[in-house]
């Protein structure tokens, strides 16, 4: 038999991977029940699937069941600083899976990785940021359709689709209510300010605390840094959600102001240059700087350098840039993913969800492979619906049922008297 190929740091590592991967499991019931039926249907018998998702403990559980759903699988990470180690050496070391991912790839590196993917022939895709589904549409490969997990992806997908240049159908799991309603906000919001901390060992109480974006990621991380006793200002393009925020009892101002009085700032918008040279010469002597969105561009890194004499790592995770006025700012995992350069993502009991619905949209194009259209759907009301009820169940939580009167009532016109 051919031996597997994979790229990661240490596989000696995979003992401590295994124990991991086991303890995030603990807390996915709803995948593990997803698997079980897998394992008896395998839907997905001699399906070849490629992934591109953050190399942590529930995606590993998330690509097992796929495994068990009778797929064989490439991975690859979504980002150079996303992967778990451990976890990728326990996926290739005790389940013969092919990984090509390593915590800290270079440029060249994380391409090689998604080549390797796509060198797979794979029939399906999973992703998170778009990077896979972008090279299999440069390169031309046909595929049955693939699945999105984020906000920016869905968001470049979405721009590709209207111009009318997609070529296979995506199911955008970021717009499941049992994927944003919890994963973006509750996991993005707690996993992030595990990030920080980690990072800074700093205190947040009384420390003014800067949310760029009130999306559902944005209001995760308002609310809960609001709960380590932070004073958090919002900013935002969205009047809509500009006056939400204002209504959530937070500060709402623009960018430029906001940077006077800012200890903390955090991205998390999805779009590019959101704190910018102008910025950096406002801020306080010590600013910290973060990005919880999934690309590297929301700081401008760039700018920030071009101002800078000297930078130097103080910190695992943690790079000081003194500019030329004299004042230090500081730069937390390189401007990529706080919550996963130097954290381990969100917790698994959200993410049991959100891959719940990778799992089963993934059987749901396959299935569906000669009706569906090149386009962007959302996810099947029937598949989020299930997951939700799932989710319920083992939670050991009841819910009401419409009685058949009340149904009538609802699909019908009766006078109210």
């Amino acid at each position: 038999m051919m031996r597997k190929e994979y790229m990661v740091k240490d596989i000696s590592l995979a003992s401590e991977g295994k124990k991991r991967m086991e303890w995030a499991e603990n807390s996915m019931p709803v995948l593990r029940t997803i698997r079980k039926e897998f394992k008896k249907k395998k839907p997905l018998k001699g399906v070849r699937v490629g992934a591109c998702l953050h190399v942590t403990t529930e995606t590993a559980n998330l690509i097992l069941t796929l495994k068990a759903a009778g797929a064989s699988i490439r991975l690859a990470a979504s980002n150079p600083l996303s992967t778990q180690d451990e976890v990728a050496s326990a996926l290739v070391k005790y389940h013969n899976l092919e990984v090509f991912a390593k915590k800290g790839e270079n440029n060249k590196e994380y391409y090689y990785a998604l080549d390797k993917v796509m060198e797979f022939s794979p029939q399906l895709l999973i992703d998170d940021g778009a990077d896979l589904i972008s090279l299999a549409h440069c390169r031309n490969f046909k595929v049955f359709g693939a699945t999105e997990e984020t906000t920016t992806g869905v968001i470049r997908l979405r721009a590709l689709d209207k111009q009318g240049k997609l070529k296979f159908p995506v199911v955008a799991v970021n717009d499941a209510y049992t994927k944003y309603l919890f994963d973006n906000r509750y996991g993005t919001g707690q996993s992030t300010i595990d990030g920080i901390l980690r990072a800074t060992n700093m205190l947040l109480a009384a420390k003014v605390f800067v949310v760029a974006g009130y999306g559902w990621c944005g209001r995760g991380l308002a609310l809960r840094a609001r709960g380590m006793g932070a004073k958090v200002i919002v900013t935002e393009v969205n009047p809509v959600r500009a006056l939400e925020a204002y209504m959530d009892g937070f500060q709402v101002m623009d960018m430029k102001s906001a940077v006077k009085y800012g200890d903390v700032f955090v991205t998390v918008t999805g779009n590019k240059s959101i704190i910018r040279k102008e910025h950096f010469l406002k801020m306080k002597d010590g600013a910290i700087l973060a990005n919880a969105g999934h690309f590297n561009v929301e700081i401008d890194i760039p700018g920030l350098k071009s101002l800078s004499v000297t930078t130097r790592r103080v910190r695992p995770w943690v790079d000081e840039y003194k500019l030329k006025n004299g004042k230090k700012i500081y730069l937390l995992g390189e401007g990529r993913l706080i919550n996963l350069v130097s954290a381990e993502g969100h917790p698994s009991q959200v993410m049991d969800m959100s891959f719940s619905n990778q799992a089963l949209c993934l059987v749901h194009i396959y299935k569906n492979r000669n009706k569906l259209e090149k386009k962007v759907y959302s996810v099947p009301p029937e598949i989020d619906s299930r997951v939700a009820r799932l989710k319920l169940k083992t939670l050991n939580i009841k819910i009401d049922t419409l009685t058949p009167e009340q149904k009538k009532y609802l699909s019908s016109w009766e006078e109210g008297t």
